[in-house]
């Protein structure tokens, strides 16, 4: 069973996800809350699996709230899913960068809705190549970030080619294809990676991965 914490201020909103998701055999909405303080302290109580999470919140916001149940050693396994009116903009590379696992526009059609929270369950980012390349855009200007070239030193070389295929938006099936190696074998290089990086998902990897120069615009 996949348990879900919903965190919107609009409960006309909280009601259509919960009416979607309670529909579901396999899921379950354990609660709900109107802003990030109030949803820290559920996520605490009830430990989901899936925080979706919006944005623009009274109080405490989506990215603070983001920030705090990544920082707390409690909630490592609770995944957080932004939820977002406006699409890939500033605050959502924020978010990211906070620890969200990814993120969903709220227009989304139902059946990509439910996938989507399915994904986020088994741990993977909601990162789809179209994304990813607009992560690279985000990066092109940047200088990169110092220290981060550092973190990358305790890698095997296996574990930084896996990494380098995640950054370029690639599933398990794809980069053990591109590294002719099982999709077990290719999960144990990502997650061991990110182990050694201490990032909470491959959203995580992705950005780290452009900020230490591992991957560039031009070969990502």
């Amino acid at each position: 069973m996949i348990r879900v914490l919903l965190v919107d201020d609009q409960p006309l909103l909280r009601s259509g996800f919960r009416a979607l998701l309670d529909l579901e055999d396999d899921i379950e909405v354990v609660a709900e809350a109107a802003d990030g303080r109030e949803g820290l302290a559920l996520a605490r109580q009830h430990l989901p699996d899936i925080a979706l999470i919006d944005i623009q919140m009274p109080d405490i916001d989506g990215i603070e709230a983001t920030r705090l149940i990544a920082a707390d050693p409690a909630l490592t396994d609770v995944h957080v899913v932004i939820l977002t009116n406006y699409g890939l903009d500033e605050y959502v590379f924020d978010a990211l960068r906070a620890g969200a696992a990814g993120f969903l526009v709220k227009d989304i059609v139902p059946e990509d809705f439910l996938h989507a929270v399915r994904v986020a369950a088994r741990g993977d980012a909601l990162l789809a190549p179209s994304i990813t390349r607009k992560l690279i855009n985000r990066y092109v200007a940047q200088p990169l970030r110092a220290g981060a070239a550092v973190e990358l030193e305790g890698l095997t070389g296996r574990e930084r080619e896996a990494v380098v295929l995640v950054a370029q938006g690639l599933s398990n099936e794809q980069i053990a294809r591109q590294m002719v190696i099982s999709p077990l074998t290719a999960k144990t290089h990502i997650n061991r990676a990110m182990t050694k990086l201490h990032a909470r998902d491959r959203a995580q990897l992705v950005i780290l991965a452009y900020e230490s120069g591992l991957v560039t615009p031009r070969n990502g």
